[in-house]
């Protein structure tokens, strides 16, 4: 995916156009410190139509290291760059993991198919 290149720092791109995302994203900028930056996938200007809709599926964070995390490990991981970080963590444990991702791959659909439509179905996408 010809994305920016990483950089020194995190890079959350998330969509702007989510009102829920969007106000999680105002909270967060307030508490992040430097080594995260926050891009809304809107204005991503080099991407394709396809990029852009595997973006705007679910949250990617992209390390300084150029490595990719998706969904809720990279929400937890966002979180991990201001004080409030250890509240997340959990969320990440072993023993429900697996049952947290399932919930937000389940919402992230759901929610991009209300606000850009489409045919994903129960989590698979025809």
């Amino acid at each position: 995916m010809p994305l920016p290149q990483p950089t020194n720092r995190a890079q959350l791109y998330y969509d702007g156009r989510c009102p829920l995302c969007a106000r999680e994203m105002a909270f967060l900028r307030k508490f992040k410190h430097a080594g995260l930056t926050l891009v809304d996938i809107h204005q991503l200007l080099q991407l394709t139509d396809e990029e852009q809709e595997q973006m705007l599926r679910n949250l990617h964070l992209q390390m300084p290291d150029g490595s990719w995390r998706f969904g809720v490990e990279a929400n937890v991981i966002a979180w991990s760059f201001t004080p409030m970080g250890f509240l997340w963590k959990p969320l990440r444990w072993k023993i429900w993991a697996a049952v947290v991702d399932k919930i937000y791959q389940r919402w992230a659909d759901r929610r991009y198919c209300r606000s850009y439509a489409c045919t994903v179905t129960q989590g698979v996408k025809s």
